[in-house]
């Protein structure tokens, strides 16, 4: 699992690679708690899944709680790229509803 990240005018696009599942997520929560700290100016993030090659329900909440530390900050949270297994996941798990597609 790798992260990399880039900063657009005032959006933060955040590019996941490899599986974000149990093995990985606690790891990819350390990385993306520091970039989100970092980046509390951004009027968005975008979280770009086209290199997410698995993910499973420990993926889902680890979105989630992103979303939540997000929220607290009033800044919006988007799902981008996924493929057609990770958006199967997502749509499953509704979070299309509070993270929409960008």
């Amino acid at each position: 699992m790798e992260i990399k990240y880039k900063k657009s005018n005032s959006a933060l696009s955040v590019y996941i690679y490899g599986e974000l599942d149990e093995c990985t997520a606690s790891r990819a929560k350390i990385m993306l708690d520091k970039l989100l700290n970092d980046n509390l100016n951004s009027s968005k993030v975008i979280f770009d899944l086209s290199g997410l090659t698995f993910m499973d329900s420990t993926g889902i909440g680890l979105l989630i709680g992103r979303y939540k530390k997000l929220k607290q900050f009033n800044i919006p949270l988007y799902l981008s790229g996924a493929s057609v297994a990770t958006e199967k996941v997502i749509e499953l798990a509704g979070l299309y509803g509070i993270m929409p597609k960008y």
